[in-house]
């Protein structure tokens, strides 16, 4: 069995974690499946959006109790280079160039809840919970730990991260962790309507750039560096094909389909 599932559908790259009777948990294989299901999907001409979602009934619960054991018999050098493996794949995604929605439809777990964080957009059903519970046993979620501080702030992030506790998709929803929850049954219909409008209605170009820009921002010290980094960019895309094209269909009121 295929530990992911890669396809493409009218436009959009469905990656797929495939293991359910392990609650789609993380090993190194698996990590490197996703690893290479996205560098294809980076590639992949015929896909303009990512969808990131689980088989079965769990999203993603984590590291796998194998590798949990492994972590006890690893020398220091050994772990390095595991860890190198997943920080990776988080940065591969949070990178991309290409929009990445991750598709709830069961709970995401320490390891599972660092792949949702590193989506850009996230749907999660009603019954999803989500969290960081590696106090719990001892451990810390390191990795993960940057990204999640981009995105929800130190504050939420500290709330999270230090207590262990799970959150309700409602919950997870008003600390800024995911953008919509939807009905289980509606999940996929939600899901799919989504990233059809942007695939249809915004440029693969501009968004890439936004998207590059939104990283590239935060990593800078002053506020008049920010402006100066985000001045120059508006020239370059001012200059791009994909500008030219879509101002000319606005002036001329054209219906413009990407």
């Amino acid at each position: 069995m295929e530990l992911v599932r890669y396809e493409v559908k009218k436009r959009v790259a469905y990656i797929t974690l495939n293991r359910p009777e392990k609650r789609n948990a993380l090993n190194g294989q698996m990590v490197t499946a996703l690893k290479n299901a996205f560098a294809q999907a980076q590639t992949d001409e015929q896909a303009k959006v990512i969808v990131l979602r689980g088989e079965g009934k769990i999203f993603c619960a984590g590291a796998d109790l194998e590798s949990l054991q492994q972590l006890q018999c690893n020398t220091f050098e050994e772990n390095i280079a595991d860890s190198q493996h997943l920080k990776s794949l988080f940065e591969q995604i949070y990178a991309c160039p290409k929009v990445v929605v991750a598709a709830l439809n069961g709970h995401a777990l320490a390891g599972g809840c660092g792949l949702a964080t590193v989506c850009d957009i996230v749907f999660a059903a009603e019954g999803v919970k989500m969290g960081y519970t590696e106090v719990k046993i001892g451990f810390i979620p390191a990795i993960v730990m940057v990204f999640l501080l981009r995105k929800i702030g130190e504050g939420r992030a500290k709330e999270m991260l230090l207590s262990g506790e799970l959150l309700n998709a409602q919950q997870a929803y008003n600390y800024g962790l995911i953008n919509f929850v939807v009905n289980e049954n509606e999940l996929n219909e939600a899901v799919e309507n989504y990233v059809q409008k942007l695939c249809v209605g915004n440029s693969a170009q501009a968004m890439a750039h936004t998207k590059q820009m939104i990283a590239a921002v935060q990593n800078l010290d002053s506020l008049e560096k920010g402006l100066d980094f985000a001045a120059t960019q508006n020239a370059h895309a001012r200059g791009s094909a994909d500008c030219q094209r879509g101002i000319s269909a606005f002036l001329n009121k054209e219906n413009l389909v990407w």
